[in-house]
Formats: C-alpha cells, sequence, structure tokens
C-alpha cells in the first residue's frame, strides 16, 4: 500500500513538473483548508489498471481552464478561446500528470496501463471510485490566483490482492 504523505508528495511534484515545464505556471500548496472551486468547472480525468487500479482526476474553474489552456497554446491573455480548446487543454494537463506519477510509481507497480483522458464541465465536480478506494488530494493555487484540485483514487487490482 502507498504511504498517504508519499502519495500525496508524488501527485504534487508530478503537477509541479508539469505546470512549470510546460504550462508556465506556478504550483504552491497552503496549510489552510483546500481553497473552493466555485462556478463552472471542468474535470479531466484518467484511468489507470494494472498493479494498481484508479484514477486521477484534476479539478479547476473554467477561468483558470482558460489560463491553461492559453499557456499551453502560446496565447495572449485578451485572444478567444473555445470551450473545446479548454476542455482538450485540461484533458491534457491529466494526461502529463498521470505520465509523471506513473514514472515515479513503476519501481513499486511496473505494471500500469493508462486510458485516454475524459474531461466534464458543470459545478461542484468530484472524483470517485467507490468505498474501497484510497484517496489523495492535493489542493494547491496556480500562480498564487486560480484553486486546483488533484485528486488520485486508487485500489489494490484483484491480481495484487492475492499476493
Amino acid at each position: 500500500m502507498l504511504e498517504q504523505l508519499t502519495l500525496q508528495d508524488t501527485v504534487l511534484d508530478a503537477a509541479r513538473e508539469v505546470f512549470e515545464t510546460m504550462i508556465f505556471m506556478d504550483i504552491e500548496t497552503s496549510s489552510d483548508a483546500c481553497p473552493s472551486i466555485t462556478g463552472e468547472s471542468l474535470l479531466g480525468s484518467i484511468t489507470f489498471k494494472g498493479d494498481l487500479e484508479g484514477c486521477l482526476a484534476v479539478c479547476v474553474s473554467q477561468s483558470c481552464a482558460d489560463r491553461i489552456a492559453k499557456n499551453m497554446l502560446g496565447m495572449e491573455a485578451d485572444e478567444s478561446l473555445t470551450i473545446e480548446e479548454a476542455c482538450d487543454a485540461i484533458g491534457e494537463v491529466a494526461n502529463m500528470v498521470m505520465g509523471s506519477i506513473k514514472s515515479r510509481l513503476q519501481p513499486l507497480y511496473p505494471t500500469l496501463e493508462v486510458s485516454i483522458p475524459s474531461v466534464i464541465t458543470g459545478r461542484e465536480l468530484k472524483n470517485t471510485l467507490g468505498e474501497r478506494a484510497v484517496k489523495t488530494i492535493v489542493c494547491a493555487w496556480l500562480d498564487g490566483q486560480e484553486a486546483a484540485e488533484f485528486s488520485f483514487l486508487y485500489r489494490k487490482s484483484a491480481s495484487q490482492k492475492t499476493q
């Protein structure tokens, strides 16, 4: 079983790597309560199976998703963006963060197959995997301005439980 503190560090380090190198945004955590993501938001999720099964989700507000997409696409702040472009960007963020987590977990869990990401829009979006799942949530501020939530849920696969 993954240690909770180590898993939080793994998720945070993976997210920092992606955001700082590919999106050009800083990530800071806070010891305060998780910042709330209000209004319209996007949740990009990606599932995995193998030695572990579960999902990673990235949830941000619509305005944060727009900033992320514009940074990824090299657009100016005043340029217009479609909802499809914002959704594609958040899906790609989930994909890149999961890829970074996967590379960090491979020494312990060498078999992890990752799906393609999916993105939903709405209000008060949450990531769930059922009662037996272990859940780690990392709440962060992007560039000190926008809230982001990274949730990693997993359980050992049936083949791992018998070992």
